[in-house]
């Protein structure tokens, strides 16, 4: 067990305090009332061993008080129950709610190391797990510590021989569930990792079942999720193998106290040492007393396993968040905003590994309300320049500002209103067809969401589906076809109106005809407002304003059309290949 992450758990936990309180007060009484039973039902086999004359009222009111007890009990442990059951699960929301926010403020290059299964994993799975063992430590933790005390106490008084024999016996459960445990906690903390790469290549095989089956590669998958399941299943057998004999092992030692007691006790019965009743206290506290032992360390098997799990969203809460270059703003509202659009690089680098540069000097400047495109050949880094723009990734060196501000003193939030993207990959999130246009601008009103699908020509497919704006969009959209999609996405920018557009192969999924009627829409989004076109359509890039020609992370060219035409370098021959033949 990590102390340390003991140590963060408690901290999720003090938060609830009055509920832990008010459940440890209410196991107290729990105890008291379930140890105070076999005292009661002692009186009574002592009264009728030995009768008196009007013994059977006696019994009527031992009787009666045993029912009150009973009840007691069951009351109490009603209300344990549910204390216990609002703190685990308040904490795990607590968790799970700062993972999901740390999720938001770490930079996309910390989070491409993650797989989605295997994120998803330590958020839902391993925070359940932690969940079951917190319950299970408040269920039974301090309730066994507490009838471990009260009936050592009891015992002693009865019969301290008899107590000695109990005492001396029991520890040997601890000693198993220890050395059980610590071979149990490596088994879980290796399961917990490899559920994570099982749930990230059952999420990665649904996701992308058309490829899969386009590349007939369902043999493979199925070879390789074998393999995964495989070392899932070891890892989770000897995990189970281990937790699985702390019960049997500690019941032996209970049961061996069990028969101890009863042995000794009638000796000291047949001796007149004593009672029946007192003789029935032992071999019922000789159970209480043992039983805690064998939950306690069934508490420390979960617990185990709970640990793992802590530790791996321990890690993901532990995450660096983004900082900007001169540790200023980072999403809050600053007092710098984008109103013009002037975007402005000065010997930008930056490389995603070290030893292998992406952009090299990259030198440009538009102007407010021009329109600039990015060409050239696959992996020359012109999706690299966005990201930088968006502030997605840290430039190595250079500036790249807008309105004059260098990107690294305006806020993200700031910095990403003012932009608005269409990319070639187009993302639906679940959810109606009017709430995927206003995903941007999430007050918008039913009017203004529908000017922008007419604008962009989706009006028309989104009157036809069954609820019209209203129709609900599945995960991923799956009902829509590609193109429908990119519609949607287009029509998005269209009702936030950004201050610098971004389209990045925005026209990939669509018809010619449509597309034409698309770029017309473009054209007026576009008045007046700076744009980056990243495509390989000659009509998203021949009326640009400035067109850059990018190779290798350099930019080898700059000129309108007809001037990088007439200069008969890599544009005018990317053209002659791509467009005119």
């Amino acid at each position: 067990m990590n102390f340390t992450t003991f140590k963060r758990l408690l901290k999720y936990i003090n938060r609830y305090m009055i509920l832990i309180v008010i459940s440890l007060i209410l196991t107290v009484i729990k105890v008291a009332s379930t140890l105070y039973l076999p005292i009661l039902t002692a009186r009574v086999l002592d009264v009728i061993t030995d009768p008196e004359p009007g013994y059977i009222n006696d019994v009527k009111k031992i009787l009666i008080e045993m029912i009150v007890v009973i009840l007691i009990t069951v009351v109490t442990q009603w209300l344990i129950n549910i204390c216990n059951n609002n703190i685990t699960y308040r904490v795990i929301e607590k968790m799970r709610n700062e993972a999901i926010s740390k999720l938001q403020k770490i930079s996309i290059k910390r989070l491409e190391r993650f797989t989605s299964g295997d994120l998803i994993s330590r958020i839902i799975a391993d925070a359940e797990t932690i969940g079951d063992g917190l319950l299970l430590g408040f269920s039974q933790a301090f309730s066994g510590i507490l009838t471990i005390l009260i009936t050592l106490i009891i015992m002693i008084k009865l019969n301290l021989i008899i107590a000695l024999i109990v005492v001396v016996l029991t520890p040997l459960s601890l000693f198993v569930a220890s050395f059980i445990a610590k071979r149990s906690y490596k088994m879980f903390s290796n399961q917990t990792k490899t559920r994570g790469d099982h749930t990230s290549f059952i999420t990665e095989m649904i996701h992308n079942q058309k490829v899969v089956k386009a590349y007939t590669y369902e043999d493979e998958s199925e070879e390789r999720f074998g393999e995964l399941n495989d070392t899932l299943s070891s890892f989770s057998l000897k995990g189970t193998f281990y937790s699985s004999l702390t019960n049997p092992a500690t019941r032996f030692v209970n049961n061996l106290v069990y028969a101890s007691v009863g042995i000794v006790g009638i000796y000291f019965g047949l001796k007149g040492m004593i009672t029946i009743g007192t003789l029935s206290i032992f071999l019922s506290y000789a159970n209480q007393y043992t039983k805690p032992f064998n939950d306690i360390t069934s508490v420390i098997t979960e617990l185990q396993n709970a640990f793992a799990c802590a530790e791996r969203v321990f890690y993901i809460l532990d995450l660096k968040e983004e900082k900007n270059g001169y540790g200023t703003a980072l999403y809050e509202d600053t007092s710098v905003e984008i109103t013009g659009g002037n975007i402005e690089a000065k010997g930008v680098h930056f490389s995603y590994e070290k030893t292998k540069p992406i952009l090299q000097g990259v030198d440009f400047t538009i102007n407010k309300g021009e329109q600039l495109a990015i060409v050239g050949t696959t992996g020359c880094g012109k999706t690299t320049l966005i990201n930088l723009l968006m502030h997605f990734y840290e430039l190595d060196s250079g500036v790249l500002s807008v309105d004059g501000h260098d990107i690294k003193d305006v806020s993200r939030k700031a910095l990403r209103d003012s932009v608005g993207m269409v990319l070639q990959d187009t993302w639906i999130s679940s959810g109606t067809v009017a709430e995927n246009i206003a995903y941007g601008v999430p007050d918008a009103s039913r009017e203004d969401i529908i000017k922008a699908a007419k604008a962009c020509y989706a009006h028309s497919f989104i009157k036809k589906l069954p609820n019209g704006y209203d129709t609900y969009m599945g995960e991923g959209g799956s009902s829509l076809s590609q193109g429908q999609k990119q519609l949607l996405c287009i029509a998005r920018v269209m009702l936030k109106k950004p201050q610098i557009l971004i389209l990045d192969e925005a026209t990939s999924s669509i018809d010619t005809l449509t597309e034409i009627n698309v770029c017309k829409a473009f054209d007026k989004l576009m008045m007046g407002r700076t744009s980056m076109i990243v495509a390989h359509r000659l009509s998203t890039i021949k009326n640009a304003t400035k067109i850059i020609v990018m190779d290798k992370g350099r930019i080898i060219e700059c000129g309108s059309h007809d001037e990088l035409l007439e200069k008969k370098g890599f544009y005018a021959n990317l053209y002659e290949s791509r467009f005119a033949g």
